[in-house]
């Protein structure tokens, strides 16, 4: 069984759906299709949780959607509540531009906007359709892209962009696997830690945003015991707040140029601004329109130097927690029940029935030692190295070398205009990558607001390219 289409789209999650849309909006006739084994299309791994306290962890007025209008989900929200969509939104009792949406909400806006879109695209011809699948083999020849199916369909295209997300390193399969995503508890899986003794240990391996999402699973299941975090630095997600506005230094100084000279600037701004009565945060939040910028020319070594000793700083300051999950880990560990210890994780070790058992490393110390619970939670973040991820699809084309890793392995290789770098470093001139498979390229290539700036460009350059 064979369908052919102007443009593949490979994942349904919201880049590929953000690029579906944009392609919808534009004139011209064209057929599109998304392949994505999820029954739905816009949600992908982040905006699939069902729980309401999985939150986005920006406010609404930071996570539009469309590039024109960073109105949009403030407006979208406005008009929900009023029609008595997310009652629990009055307990955050802020305006509405400063909630924080439960993520699976969001994925119902994502999908609205799909359905506008589709609306826009068929007067114009275009459509959409949604290929519930998975890839596991791509070929590229002279005049398309040829897709493989888990279900044995194939398809072919013009052009095929890789909008796969990301890879939660607690979902995915690991090519060296250590054991651990098999022993340990999905992060957000609130029904599998009902089945815990409300009073038992848990772990949990790394100390980030998965680990808030995870303390917030633990306390709706109704987890009442003692949580023991292990991470490498021992570092919190800061709380997010909502500081005034900040003079862009970066924009009026183009001379910063090396990470090093960027964080002695950026401390001294947090100083001026905490010696104003200003909330350091303010400064902080001003960089992020200049990162990619500022990625793209740092040299390989300033690269390496940033993630190897600036990045869990970075991390732990500026993708920070939403307010509500802040306040219950603060809380929880102000009661003693949780603690942060850095440590590094070394291993599993043989376990009882009834628990589990790792082998860590602390931090000052030379040797390891065993500590058990009842179960363990892998929240050690997004797996970025694609060399790693044992997914059919990524070691395909790795395989037959129409890509290569990315900087510093982080994701895959492409050109500024999103056409992937293959083996031998030759843009591709059908197959392009958006969204977190970039992540080497521009650093931030996660947040919303990213993957719909790279939507609507890649969606311009791919209508521009197909001469539809």
């Amino acid at each position: 069984m064979s369908q052919s289409a102007d443009i593949l789209i490979i994942g349904g999650g919201l880049s590929g759906t953000m690029l579906a849309v944009q392609l919808l909006r534009l004139p011209g006739r064209r057929k599109i299709l998304v392949i994505e084994p999820r029954a739905e299309l816009g949600r992908g791994e982040a905006y699939s949780a069902v729980e309401l306290g999985h939150t986005l962890n920006g406010n609404a007025a930071r996570m539009s959607v469309d590039p024109d209008n960073p109105d949009e989900l403030t407006q979208w929200l406005t008009e929900h509540i009023a029609g008595g969509g997310w009652p629990e939104s009055a307990e955050q009792d802020v305006p509405v531009s400063e909630l924080f949406p439960p993520r699976g909400l969001f994925g119902v806006y994502v999908q609205q906007r799909l359905a506008e879109a589709r609306r826009v695209g068929a007067q114009n011809g275009s459509s959409v359709e949604h290929i519930r699948a998975e890839v596991v083999d791509l070929q590229v020849d002279a005049g398309s892209v040829q897709l493989t199916l888990s279900d044995g369909q194939s398809l072919r295209g013009g052009y095929a962009v890789l909008a796969t997300g990301m890879f939660p390193a607690a979902r995915t399969p690991q090519k060296a696997s250590s054991g651990l995503n098999a022993a340990a508890l999905d992060p957000w899986n609130v029904t599998s830690m009902r089945q815990l003794d409300p009073q038992s240990t848990v772990l949990i391996i790394g100390s980030g945003l998965t680990m808030v999402d995870a303390v917030v699973s633990l306390e709706q299941a109704g987890h009442r015991g003692p949580i023991e975090v292990f991470s490498r630095h021992g570092l919190l997600p800061h709380v997010r707040r909502q500081p005034p506005a900040w003079v862009d230094f970066l924009g009026d100084d183009h001379s910063l140029r090396t990470p090093r000279q960027l964080l002695g600037e950026l401390r001294r701004q947090c100083l001026a601004a905490i010696a104003q009565g200003i909330d350091w945060q303010a400064p902080l939040d001003t960089v992020r329109v200049h990162i990619a910028r500022l990625w793209s020319q740092a040299t390989d070594l300033q690269r390496r130097q940033f993630v190897r000793h600036v990045r869990p700083w970075w991390e732990s300051h500026h993708h920070r927690s939403p307010p509500l999950s802040a306040q219950l880990v603060e809380r929880l560990h102000n009661e003693g029940r949780l603690r942060i210890q850095a440590a590094s994780f070394k291993g599993l070790e043989s376990s009882p029935e009834d628990g589990v058992r790792i082998r860590i490393r602390r931090r000052g110390e030379s040797e390891s030692c065993v500590v058990q619970g009842a179960a363990l939670i892998n929240s050690s973040g997004i797996e970025y190295d694609w060399r790693r991820v044992a997914r059919p699809l990524p070691q395909q084309v790795l395989a037959r070398g129409l890509v290569q890793p990315g900087p510093l392995a982080l994701g895959i290789a492409a050109a500024g205009d999103g056409a992937v770098l293959d083996a031998e470093g030759r843009a591709a001139g059908r197959l392009f990558a958006m969204g977190p498979p970039l992540r080497g390229m521009w650093w931030e290539s996660t947040a919303v607001t990213d993957v719909a700036l790279q939507a609507k460009a890649l969606a311009a350059r791919l209508a521009d390219r197909s001469e539809i």
